[in-house]
């Protein structure tokens, strides 16, 4: 089917092909979400504590932007009223960027299929119906997304503690004979840790629905915004020609080398868990936070400061050497200067950003069109200035995405017992300048690279060398169809040349002479051919 020209009216909306095909993307994508989350919860042992349906929609509202407010009550020490209070602001990007890949691939194979543009009234239909459906699923799991978690104290088996009433008589210190025995502590500790068995806590989490609708909106679009600046041979409307060439180069490199460094980091999750007693807890915490340990480490790694503290037991989860520096000092930045003092190998991290971000800027060199007429410095001025842009957006968005939150304490009558966090937070301010000093770089030697190497421009999208284009239709109702096979004067007789004057090009008779022959041409309108 021919296109209509762009001075037409709109095309016409395909309402039913628009239904269907956002309805594809969100059940895949929230298909992916929700598997990925309940793996992980599975391998991790959560669901040995609660339910697992309600955990999976939860972490799922979480992972598209969504919020969670935790609450419990526990009762231990023959108190009433003690209150466990729990904040966490952490994104699981595992889940989150399963889901994101998912809507990305069916949203723009929709559009693909739209021909070589696709009009404002269709991209914008395609874009809002399926962000109303994603967001519809989003309230539903919020609805679910809701549950209280019990822990028994029984569980616990302190009943045979010794000191503890009716239990096994006294302690005795090996080696001091009769003084080792100190007899029944009764009113100490073993008591103490003996009500633990009367103790009953329960704590409980729902999902804020406005919330959660909100950062899913935020979320849902933004998605769709990368996926269309970074897919090169996706149509986009006329007069968005600028992205194509542009744009679209920059954000697709860079998006690449990002999945790279997470699958670099999956990857060491996986040697990491091939010895270790746990795996499946690696393989968990993998798969729901390979991508914030990634994408954490590329600022960091650019030279990004972080600012945070670590107090308790979560701070066991964070890698070695910053969980170290965290603990030791909480008033000075987190540089890879500072961590690389607590060990050397911390520089490597540095080194490879820099080879990820010169792969970044040689895949813009490769895939941005080269003009007739740019030499080499002109060429690579354009891909500089072009991942220079990009990075300086990206870079803080890494930095705002991985950013850590988490606090839990436990207060009995306003007296807390523990506390327990940890908190990292980065500088979006200096990423900004930083991602553009390195996207510019990067960009500006990758490009000289891929010039010298004879292979700039060579990777570019038909898009961004402007094309495919699609004819107007022309005037009159005829529009002549493609043949099916190529032109042949012998069976064609419009193709055939009159014979020259003069017999220098004309058929000879058996003496030499040109053979009077009506003319091979086609006859003037209105006059018959005459007969051979």
């Amino acid at each position: 089917m021919a296109a209509s020209d762009s001075r037409d009216p709109e095309r016409r909306v395909p309402w039913g092909d628009v239904v269907l095909a956002s309805i594809a993307a969100v059940s895949w994508a929230m298909a992916g979400m929700a598997g990925t989350a309940a793996l992980g919860l599975h391998l991790l042992g959560a669901d040995a504590s609660g339910s697992l349906g309600p955990m999976t929609a939860a972490v799922t509202v979480l992972a598209v932007g969504g919020s969670v407010t935790p609450s419990g009550d526990v009762s231990v020490f023959g108190l009433e009223g003690a209150e466990a209070s729990t904040a966490v602001d952490f994104t699981p990007l595992g889940v989150g960027l399963v889901g994101a890949l998912l809507l990305s691939h069916f949203f723009l194979r929709s559009l693909r299929a739209a021909g070589a543009w696709v009009s404002d009234t269709e991209l914008a239909a395609r874009a809002w119906v399926l962000v109303a459906l994603f967001l519809g699923v989003v309230g539903g799991l919020a609805w679910a997304g809701h549950d209280v978690i019990t822990f028994d104290g029984g569980a616990l088996r302190l009943d045979d503690l010794p000191g503890r009433s009716g239990g096994g008589g006294g302690i005795e210190i090996p080696g001091l004979g009769d003084i080792g025995d100190i007899g029944d502590i009764g009113g100490l500790l073993p008591d103490r840790l003996g009500d633990l068995v009367d103790a009953r806590a329960s704590v409980g989490f729902t999902v804020d629905t406005a919330d959660s609708l909100a950062g899913a909106l935020f979320w849902v679009l933004g998605v769709l915004l990368i996926a269309l600046l970074a897919s090169r041979r996706t149509p986009l409307p006329r007069g968005w020609e600028a992205v194509h060439r542009v744009v679209r180069p920059a954000v697709s490199a860079l998006v690449t080398v990002l999945l790279v460094a997470v699958a670099a980091g999956g990857a060491a999750a996986a040697y990491a868990a091939i010895g270790d007693e746990h795996p499946g807890r690696i393989g968990g915490a993998a798969l729901l936070g390979a991508p914030n340990g990634a994408w954490l480490a590329v600022p960091l790694g650019l030279f990004v400061p972080w600012e945070g503290k670590a107090t308790g037991e979560p701070a066991k989860v964070l890698p070695d050497p910053l969980d170290e520096l965290l603990r030791m000092s909480a008033d000075e930045p987190v540089t890879v200067g500072r961590l690389a003092e607590l060990d050397g190998r911390v520089w490597l991290l540095a080194v490879a950003c820099a080879l990820m971000m010169l792969c970044a800027g040689a895949l813009v060199g490769v895939r941005m069109p080269l003009r007739e007429g740019i030499g080499a410095v002109g060429f690579a001025g354009r891909c500089a200035l072009s991942l220079g842009v990009v990075t300086a957006v990206v870079l803080p968005l890494l930095v705002v995405l991985t950013d850590v939150s988490a606090d839990a304490s436990l207060s009995v009558l306003g007296v807390d017992a523990f506390g327990a966090g940890v908190e990292l937070h980065g500088h979006p301010g200096t990423a900004v300048v930083l991602g553009a000093a390195w996207g510019a770089g990067a960009g500006g030697v990758g490009a000289l690279l891929a010039y010298g190497v004879g292979a700039a421009g060579r990777r570019a999208a038909p898009f961004a060398q402007g094309g495919p284009q699609v004819p107007a239709p022309p005037e009159g109702p005829y529009r002549p169809s493609v043949p099916y096979r190529p032109p042949n004067p012998d069976t064609n007789p419009y193709l055939r040349l009159p014979p020259a004057e003069g017999g220098g090009h004309g058929r000879h008779g058996a003496h030499g002479a040109p053979e009077d022959r009506p003319p091979e041409g086609p006859p003037p309108p209105g006059v018959p051919r005459a007969g051979r």
